[in-house]
Parts: structure tokens; C-alpha cells; sequence
């Protein structure tokens, strides 16, 4: 007859049941729960990490000083885009490629409109009444050749742009006569005062 004392000893030394590990594979249908599924997925980082993110302003007065701050750079940036020749950030009158080839045209030339200002300057002074006459006379003369320097250049930058017009631009509906004060308002203009600046040098040549 078996001992009741032995069954009792060998019912507390049976094995305990296994737990599965968390490499084993889980039978269909089972659901993990969150607790496990923050324990066997690690987190990802962010796509897109925020790395030095700005503030947002304390009060109002900052607020209106970072604004003033941004419209100071976006203009800058606007004006700087301009003077580089962005078509589009530049004047209505200076958008299009056909007035960008009048500007290099004008541009790479030494015109003599571009003293006109200065020299007319010279005329008014030296021909007020508190001058002696032969300063009067000479700067009547100066007057008389910068007119008709002035005009001669012209003439010829007209012309230059309407061979360059025929050959660039043949189906262009561009006004000749607007292109042509185009071209002598930018050739009395200095060349540091022009807008957009010139991006061709004096005497280059042009495609």
C-alpha cells in the first residue's frame, strides 16, 4: 500500500509550467497586450526632431519686435534678389528677357549720358551771372556738347537694341519706342546707382 507521505512529497516537486519566452512564436488569435507590446517594440525616434525650436514671445511687445525683425529680413532678401536680376522680384518696368538684354547692351558700354548729371551740375555753376564771361561761354559749350553727346548715344543705342530685338527676340510684342527710353534712362543712370546691377563688364562681349 503506498504512503501517502510520499505522494504528498512528490505532488510539491512537480515542475513548475514553463513561461514562454518573449523570442517564441504566440498562437494565432492571441492579442498581445500594450504592456507587451512597449516591451518587445523599442520606441523610434522622431522623423522629424525639433531642434532648436524659437520660443514663442513672452508678451506682446516681443511678439511685435520679431515681427518688425522678420519683415526687415524679408525685405532685405527681396531687394537683394532684385539687385541680382530675379525676374521675380524686380519693377514691372524691368521684368522680361528682352529688357534684361537692354540692360546688357547699356551696360557694357561706357555711355556718355552717364555724366550728363554731373556735368549739367558744372554748366549751372559756371554759367551763373557771378562767373566771368568766358566761364559763362565754356560752360555754355559743355552744356551744348553734353546735349549732343548725350543724344548721339542714343541714337546708336537704339539702334543696337533693334538689330539685337530681330535677332533674339522676332515674335517679341515688346514696344521698340519703350525699349528705346529703357535704354536711355538706364545709360544717364550711374552704373553703381543701377538697378538691377549690371552683370555684364564694360566692353564685354554679347552672345
Amino acid at each position: 500500500m503506498p504512503s501517502l507521505f510520499k505522494r504528498k512529497t512528490v505532488e510539491e516537486a512537480a515542475p513548475e509550467p514553463e513561461t514562454p519566452d518573449e523570442g517564441e512564436v504566440r498562437p494565432r488569435g492571441r492579442t498581445l497586450s500594450k504592456r507587451e507590446l512597449g516591451q518587445q517594440t523599442k520606441k523610434r525616434p522622431s522623423a522629424n526632431p525639433r531642434t532648436g525650436s524659437t520660443a514663442p514671445p513672452a508678451d506682446r511687445k516681443e511678439a511685435l519686435k520679431r515681427s518688425r525683425e522678420k519683415a526687415r529680413e524679408d525685405r532685405a532678401e527681396r531687394r537683394a534678389a532684385m539687385m541680382a536680376g530675379d525676374d521675380r522680384y524686380l519693377l514691372a518696368r524691368d521684368k522680361g528677357p528682352e529688357r534684361a538684354m537692354v540692360r546688357d547692351v547699356v551696360d557694357r558700354r561706357l555711355t556718355i549720358g552717364t555724366w550728363f548729371f554731373g556735368g549739367a551740375l558744372i554748366v549751372l555753376i559756371g554759367s551763373s551771372a557771378a562767373m566771368p564771361a568766358i566761364v559763362q561761354r565754356v560752360s555754355n559749350l559743355l552744356w551744348a556738347l553734353l546735349a549732343l553727346g548725350t543724344l548721339v548715344d542714343s541714337i546708336l543705342l537704339g539702334r543696337e537694341v533693334k538689330r539685337r530685338m530681330r535677332e533674339q527676340f522676332p515674335k517679341s510684342t515688346a514696344k521698340l519706342t519703350s525699349l528705346y527710353l529703357y535704354a536711355s534712362m538706364r545709360g544717364l543712370t550711374f552704373r553703381r546707382l543701377r538697378v538691377p546691377k549690371p552683370r555684364v563688364k564694360i566692353g564685354q562681349k554679347l552672345d
